[in-house]
């Protein structure tokens, strides 16, 4: 192992970039980060501008290696990792975004999934691809920018137009080249490649009415495609998928549970693609010759966001600390149970028709109570996807915004009944990036190594009664139950 290598991350989440440099330590050297916009044109789409995505990119990149005094050229190799199934459209030779970016939470493919369960055929696409018919999925997505934006049609079947997701448009830019990439990760979530082939499938591609000439190639290691003075990307991975290798959980059995704008909770379950009721059967990562291991996934839309909307729409809390600081107050939500299907519900429930309620306000109710509700809330979802497994983890490993809330951790150990143990790198999905590409780039030997690069932070116990626990799940279903059908 070389004792001064450095290694680039590249995160694009859904509400910022950031890059990250690591020593071979997995100690943070260099650190930039900013947001980009996100807008709302309808009830329930939310689009991204590709073009401002691309330049946040490079900004925080030029930032974090000028303000460490590093150059490209320091850099033994650079993992990207990226916000799953957000979808655009960009013409193949000049690079330039025909459309916006349609983001993963996005609903505005409601009725095309309505037609794809018409067709009776969901449980063929499940065994092939892991995944359900939803709003949720790349393949709608790029169905819907094909019949929607003029002549992208014509360009997808001529192979003019490429659609890809996130990370495609960012290898396009950030390669020097004029390529069309992803890697079986993402891949694996569009809906349209084999889980255990990691190929376009392609029947599911006339299924969906997707031209395989507007695909991109499905690579593990980008490197080989890259231009003179271009970054060392050498690993690509799906923000979930680098979450998991960044918390170290290479092992079957191992979980792990990230707190972003959703929460999104993995289990890995080895050399074989796991299945569970209602949970995603997903590629877990794909790293050539340091193996391959599949998930399976819970994906809930909202955690971190629903503090915000606290926030933003309803002015309750200030941010995050106040959250916390309020909910600390009561001993309990009073009775008060907020369930946050802004968008409907993804795992285990997937119903698109919930919406969100607020149930069992009394006049003693009060912000506090409010505040509570919202983090138990985050809790009990996470605890819905783990009754959905068939095999519980003797811990949760937990990252992302939310978990420097002590008192929503605690309630999820509560919720759960099991131990709750934070990252000690709050990035672990900018951890796992790295992790790839220092693998591909010899930095690291295997996965075992860099699982033990993995520290902890902060760990709580469960405190509730097996009684206590029992009636608050059931007072939460019994509230998640009236959000059903409301759309």
């Amino acid at each position: 192992m070389s004792r001064d290598a450095l290694v680039g991350a590249i995160d694009q989440g859904t509400t910022s970039t950031r890059f990250l440099v690591y020593d071979e330590r997995g100690t943070v050297v260099a650190h930039a980060q900013a947001e980009h916009g996100q807008r709302h044109p309808r009830p329930g789409w939310t689009e991204q501008d590709p073009e401002e995505i691309l330049l946040r990119t490079r900004a925080v990149i030029d930032q974090a290696l000028r303000e460490a005094g590093l150059t490209v050229t320091d850099l033994t190799a650079v993992g990207l990792t990226n916000q799953r199934e957000t979808t655009l459209a960009w013409d193949r030779a000049s690079g330039k975004a025909l459309s916006p970016a349609v983001v993963w939470h996005d609903t505005r493919t409601a009725e095309l999934v309505a037609r794809a369960h018409a067709t009776g055929r969901e449980a063929e696409v499940v065994r092939r691809t892991g995944l359900p018919f939803a709003t949720y999925f790349s393949a709608v997505k790029m169905r819907w920018l094909i019949d929607e934006v003029d002549g992208l049609r014509a360009a997808a079947e001529n192979g003019s137009a490429a659609l890809g997701t996130i990370d495609s448009w960012l290898l396009r830019h950030l390669l020097d080249a004029p390529v069309h990439l992803t890697d079986p990760t993402n891949a694996s979530r569009t809906q349209l490649a084999g889980l255990e082939t990691s190929a376009w499938d392609p029947e599911l591609l006339e299924l969906f009415g997707v031209p395989a000439a507007a695909l991109p190639e499905i690579t593990i290691d980008p490197g080989d495609a890259a231009g003179p003075d271009s970054l060392p990307i050498r690993a690509v991975l799906g923000d979930q998928h680098a979450a998991l290798l960044g918390h170290g959980c290479v092992r079957p059995g191992e979980a792990k549970n990230t707190y972003g704008t959703g929460s999104f909770l993995l289990m890995n379950t080895g050399e074989q693609p796991g299945s569970a009721t209602g949970l995603l059967g997903t590629l877990g990562y794909d790293l050539g010759r340091h193996g391959r291991t599949y998930a399976i996934e819970g994906a809930v839309p909202v955690a971190g966001s629903l503090l915000r909307w606290l926030r933003d729409g309803l002015g309750v809390i200030g941010d995050l600390e106040e959250a916390s600081t309020l909910a600390d107050t009561v001993d309990s939500t009073d009775g008060v149970y907020l369930v946050p299907a802004f968008s409907g519900l993804f795992s285990p429930h997937w119903r698109a028709d919930a919406r969100g309620v607020l149930v069992g306000l009394t006049a003693a109710t009060g912000r506090a109570h409010v505040a509570r509700a919202a983090l138990d809330a985050i809790a009990h979802q996470t605890a819905d996807v783990l009754d959905a497994m068939d095999v519980e983890p003797a811990a949760l490993r937990v990252d992302g915004g939310v978990t420097r809330s002590a008192v929503c951790m605690q309630a999820q150990a509560d919720v759960l009944g099991l131990p709750v143990s934070r990252a000690a790198s709050r990035e672990s999905t900018a951890l796992g990036a790295a992790f790839a590409a220092g693998l591909a780039a010899g930095v690291w030997s295997s996965t075992e190594e860099v699982r033990g690069l993995v520290g902890t932070d902060g760990e709580w116990q469960p405190r509730w009664s097996a009684d206590r626990r029992e009636s608050e799940r059931h007072a939460w279903k019994d509230a998640l139950s009236r959000s059903l059908g409301l759309a």
